[in-house]
């Protein structure tokens, strides 16, 4: 089964899970980066909880997620069309001011991420702001029917090499489910510094 196939026949169950899961203060660092109305795309949106999140704040909202089921689920929750979509499909003509993609890129291949760094980089405004975040350690698995890759500091750093990214901030955090409170994140806010 692959990762999109598990999220197509999760997806309640993934939505339940994560759709009241407090993450507020990770919105801090990213939102206090960004003007005013500003564009942004969630990369892979999931329950659709941050996009929710960042339209009540007031900003224009792209949601892209490669599970039709969770887009379905998402779309309803957010009330705006959630795009079937994978990273390496984007519509590369979009700009947008921040790109947030929260426990979403951890789906990809490593040997794959440097390309899907600089694809969804080409898509942001000079400066513009760039979250994402990845279960702590330097291993890829699969785990539950799901693929991960995960990172530390030195893994992402080689991951955005040429992407015109860089990493102005890291920083780890626990999950925030109650039953999770054993895993850590890698969480980088990277900026957008060339073309």
């Amino acid at each position: 089964m692959s990762t999109i196939e598990f999220y197509n026949q999760h997806s309640q169950a993934f939505f339940d899970s994560t759709v009241n899961a407090d993450v507020s203060e990770l919105y801090q660092t990213f939102v206090s980066q960004l003007p005013v109305n500003a564009r942004v795309l969630d990369a892979g949106c999931g329950s659709g909880r941050d996009s929710k999140a960042f339209i009540d704040m007031g900003y224009r909202v792209m949601a892209i997620d490669a599970s039709a089921e969770l887009a379905k689920t998402a779309s309803e929750y957010i009330g705006q069309t959630v795009a079937v979509c994978t990273f390496d499909d984007i519509d590369l003509s979009h700009k947008f001011d921040g790109i947030w993609a929260c426990a979403s890129l951890l789906h990809v291949e490593a040997n794959a991420l440097p390309k899907t760094f600089a694809k969804l980089a080409s898509t942001l405004v000079p400066n513009g702001v760039f979250y994402c975040s990845f279960k702590y350690g330097v291993q890829e698995r699969t785990h539950n029917g799901r693929f991960f890759a995960d990172a530390d500091e030195s893994l992402l750093e080689q991951w955005i090499q040429g992407s015109g990214l860089t990493c102005k901030h890291t920083w780890v955090t626990t999950d925030v489910r109650p039953d999770r409170a054993n895993e850590k994140w890698l969480n980088a806010i990277l900026i957008k510094t060339s073309k």
